[in-house]
């Protein structure tokens, strides 16, 4: 049996940011119990040359969203990433799963071999196939960003395991 983009990529791009949602949502009652605004959390770091808490939950929407729309061959959504609170950073994910249920497998099927070039940084960019780009680009980029949400929640105190990365609210 075969594995397609479409399955590939929608599922775990959803799975992972329902997944990072629940653990928002865990810090968000953790604050309330500890009696703090979550919105502390939004300038948080692990080190001081790193980008904030803010700027994870960015990148991983925006990875997911960027990527399926490349992969899809259709225009992703802009948001502003204007994002200061803890509450729109909730509502940066839950809009960001939306869109990407909007988009279906089929359209990303059968693009493994599209040519697709994309920003890396500022100033460049890079030319990947499609599966090589979801496999060896977009995957690790959004687990990354979303690990290191989670990361930087549980430092700071939210009572996070393994299970609510993997699991989410489901588990």
């Amino acid at each position: 049996m075969t594995i397609s983009l479409g399955t590939a990529s929608l599922p775990a791009f959803t799975t992972a940011l329902r997944n990072l949602a629940h653990c928002l949502e865990k810090a968000e009652a953790n604050a309330a119990a500890r009696k703090f605004s979550p919105d502390v959390f939004c300038g948080q770091r692990l080190a001081p040359d790193m980008l904030p808490f803010t700027a994870q939950i960015r990148i991983a929407c925006d990875a997911a969203k960027n990527g399926t729309a490349r992969l899809a061959g259709i225009e992703a959504p802009k948001f502003e990433d204007n994002e200061t609170t803890f509450a729109e950073l909730k509502a940066r994910v839950a809009k960001t799963v939306a869109w990407l249920e909007t988009v279906s497998p089929a359209q990303i099927d059968g693009r493994e071999a599209v040519e697709i070039t994309f920003p890396v940084g500022k100033e460049a960019t890079r030319t990947m196939a499609g599966q090589a780009y979801l496999l060896h680009w977009v995957l690790p980029n959004v687990f990354f960003h979303v690990t290191t949400a989670y990361a930087l929640l549980r430092h700071n105190g939210v009572d996070l395991g393994k299970i609510d990365y993997l699991a989410g609210a489901s588990a």
